[in-house]
């Protein structure tokens, strides 16, 4: 990502510096952030949802039936239902229970560990922020599998319109 910084001139007394990237353009006012061009959370959450989607279908054969991304914070939590494949599924219930889990959970893991690059690559591009840590689980019950991402820091991301036009309004009140 190539970013460069330009002076523009003042306003109203205070310099302004605009900071450019090809996917984050973001100018600082008297200490405050303007966003231009960043994406809103709900944004952020979808394209991790995708890119997920993508990873499952690709390195798991099948992806999620139901998948929610949540970013609080530095933590991204992602949460998926229905990921077992019908193989899968017949060697839990074929097998004895613990047997039949602690197989499923062992090859599951040497994939994700495998894989984990290219995820770490992914939340990476999406959220620009480096992964710190990757934590992750299946159920062989209920077919959920949680990944939890922990970033270096909480992405930077703008307001929703609503969010922003509430705050103006209380702007307009207070000035």
């Amino acid at each position: 990502m190539r970013s460069r910084a330009t002076a523009v001139p003042s306003f109203n007394g205070f310099a302004l510096t605009l900071s450019l990237s090809s996917s984050l353009k973001t100018c600082f006012v008297k200490g405050n952030i303007l966003e231009m061009n960043m994406k809103t959370q709900g944004e952020i959450e979808a394209a991790i949802c995708e890119g997920i989607t993508w990873f499952q279908q690709e390195y798991m054969g099948r992806g999620p039936q139901d998948i929610h991304a949540y970013l609080i914070a530095d933590l991204l939590v992602v949460r998926m239902q229905g990921v077992l494949t019908v193989t899968e599924q017949h060697l839990v219930q074929s097998l004895p229970c613990e047997k039949g889990r602690d197989l499923l959970k062992q090859i599951r893991i040497q994939l994700m560990e495998t894989a984990r690059p290219v995820l770490e690559a992914m939340v990476k591009e999406v959220t620009g922020v480096k992964v710190l840590s990757l934590h992750h689980d299946i159920s062989t019950v209920s077919g959920e599998k949680v990944v939890i991402f922990t970033l270096a820091e909480s992405p930077l991301f703008r307001k929703t319109k609503e969010k922003v036009e509430s705050r103006l309004g209380l702007y307009a009140m207070v000035g």
